[in-house]
């Protein structure tokens, strides 16, 4: 299944500058391993030791946010629009992805 997924700025370099791009993935654990598979670095950005999406990543699926679907089972289809977003915070403790 091809999906488009939207890069953030802080975490374009990893793409190759790309604001976008598209991946085969079933699933949003799936797409995070693509992702890693073409561009290294994603996997340490974006999930915790356990495997689970960092509290402060956000990851919508057609303006949903997976952690009100499935989680990182959320199902993809064809053509779905996937959106990594960063939590935005000031002040100590801060999280830079």
């Amino acid at each position: 299944m091809a999906v488009k997924v939207q890069i953030p700025g802080p975490l374009r370099a990893l793409a190759g500058g790309a604001a976008e791009v598209q991946v085969e993935a079933a699933s949003v654990r799936a797409l995070v391993d693509a992702l890693q598979a073409k561009h290294a670095g994603f996997r340490e950005r974006l999930l915790d030791e356990s495997g689970t999406l960092k509290a402060y990543v956000r990851i919508f699926v057609n303006d949903d946010d997976v952690r009100t679907l499935e989680g990182e089972r959320t199902p993809l289809k064809d053509g779905d629009v996937v959106a990594i977003v960063p939590a935005i915070a000031g002040g100590a403790g801060v999280h830079v992805i």
